[in-house]
């Protein structure tokens, strides 16, 4: 049986076309591209549930990966605008629906999916995607209970981060309105959707960056907060973003996203964690009313304090001035004595004067007995013999002796020996120096003669040798110093 076929033909060496083949070879490329229309056309959209494996995020900013599931691998690629948008960062192992278009990439030979959207694939796939980056981020501390900061007591300025139009705003004012009114600055962002996530790590990095006394107020309390609502509704305040925004915050931070069942790994970060947006409110300041009370109470109590001592002291006082003898009885010895005293006064001036009398009566003064009292008393002085030299003798004594104390004064006199050649040296004030050293300290002498005073500066020039003295008297005039 002969074949018609080209390819029967084995040991042909040169390719060559058969009878009634009119088609050309064709180029790697071109099957290649052929099999990408081919694949795009019939695959154009397919939504897709499987596994992630391989996540990697390249330099460029695409993500490349693999879907599988139990017996086939699929690989994937998101290209850097779309991984942009992720609600969620893919990992390993977690569950996803992916939306996207078959395609081949002829580099390697094999087809892959270009992934347009991603969404995890389910609420148990979305837990256990929140249970894993809560084990990460816990394993780095992010967490930890030494982390948390004490808030403060009465913060003048209260930073919320929430959207500006939904109800938590409203209630947080309110609530802060009824127990301590205070300066509010709200930082307006997303809480859901694209984009969320980054809007609230920006704003609490936005506060923690304002400065002290700047235009805008520096908060000295966070609040972010949001309403309830499902997990995917929840879902920005669970991204690493925000987690690590609110941990590094610079200010005490207070979550209160959702409701009292609704946890989110914020509130892990924060350093409070408030059931709802109110009770946030509530937690950051005290009651306006109960401060004012107590404030009363301790005044009342401090003005107690300060009275009890004196009323002490008065109970005191009173008790001792209780035990204190009466003026009449510290006054009755001294009354008695005074009485004693009084009485023997009396008498004494009683008997004085009859001593008086008796005396007085005993003398027996008469004209007589006076004229002969002064007839003696004349008598006596008459045989005084009272005579001038009695006292001019005494006068004269004491005149030699004061003639004495004149001449020795004249001899003694400082001066006297002047007039035998002698200098007396003085200094500035008018005193004697008496010594050469203290001469030396005198920036000038006085040099005083007999005739006069003579003006030196010391120094210790040599002195040359004395010549010999001329015996023809020294004329007359103030002598000359050597």
């Amino acid at each position: 049986m002969t074949s018609n076929s080209p390819y029967d033909d084995d040991d042909r060496l040169v390719a060559a076309s058969g009878p009634g083949d009119n088609s050309a070879p064709l180029t790697i490329t071109e099957i290649s591209q052929a099999l990408k229309r081919t694949v795009e056309d019939r695959f154009g959209f397919v939504r897709l549930r499987g596994e992630l494996s391989g996540v990697k995020r390249a330099a460029s900013g695409h993500v490349y990966l693999a879907l599988k599931d139990e017996k086939a691998v699929l690989d994937g690629v998101m290209w850097k605008g779309t991984a942009a948008r992720l609600a969620f960062r893919p990992e390993d192992g977690l569950e996803v629906v992916a939306s996207g278009k078959l395609t081949t990439y002829p580099g390697r030979s094999k087809y892959q999916i270009v992934i347009e959207r991603m969404e995890i694939a389910g609420e148990g796939a979305l837990l256990a995607l929140l249970e894993k980056t809560k084990a990460r981020l816990e394993a780095e501390g992010l967490f930890a209970p030494e982390r948390k900061r004490a808030l403060p007591f009465a913060p003048k300025v209260i930073g919320v981060v929430t959207s500006p139009t939904g109800a938590v705003i409203r209630d947080i004012l309110h609530r802060l309105a009824d127990r301590f009114p205070s300066h509010v600055v709200v930082w307006p962002v997303l809480v859901q959707g694209d984009g969320a996530a980054q809007q609230v790590a920006n704003a609490v990095r936005g506060f923690g960056a304002l400065e002290p006394g700047g235009h805008v107020p520096r908060p000295d309390l966070l609040i972010v907060a949001r309403g309830g609502g499902s997990i995917e509704d929840l879902w920005s305040f669970n991204e690493e973003v925000v987690v690590r925004a609110v941990a590094e915050s610079p200010i005490p931070v207070i979550s209160a996203v959702g409701h009292e069942t609704d946890t989110t790994l914020c509130d892990y970060a924060a350093d409070r964690r408030a059931p709802t947006p109110t009770a946030a409110a509530e937690i950051a300041v005290p009651v306006l009313r109960d401060l004012v009370a107590t404030l009363d109470d301790f005044g009342l109590r401090q003005r107690k304090v300060v009275m009890r001592p004196v009323e002490l002291g008065r109970e005191r006082l009173a008790a001792r001035a209780d035990r204190l003898p009466s003026a009449e009885q510290l006054l009755q010895p001294q009354a008695q004595k005074l009485d004693e005293l009084g009485e023997r006064l009396r008498r004494g001036l009683v008997d004085r004067a009859s001593k008086g009398r008796e005396r007085l009566a005993d003398l027996r003064l008469s004209p007589a007995i006076l004229r002969g009292n002064l007839r003696d008393a004349k008598q006596r002085l008459a045989s005084a013999r009272l005579s001038p030299a009695l006292v001019e003798r005494p006068i004269a004594e004491q005149r030699e002796r004061l003639a004495a104390l004149a001449r020795l004064a004249e001899q003694l006199h400082p001066e006297k020996p002047l007039s035998r050649g002698y200098a007396m040296v003085l200094d500035a004030s008018g005193k004697a120096v008496t010594s050469a050293a203290s001469a030396r300290k005198e920036p000038l002498l006085d040099i005083k003669f007999a005739d006069g005073t003579v003006q030196a500066v010391p120094g210790d020039t040599p002195r040359k040798p004395a010549k010999k003295r001329d015996k023809t008297p020294p004329e007359s005039g103030q002598p000359k110093l050597l």
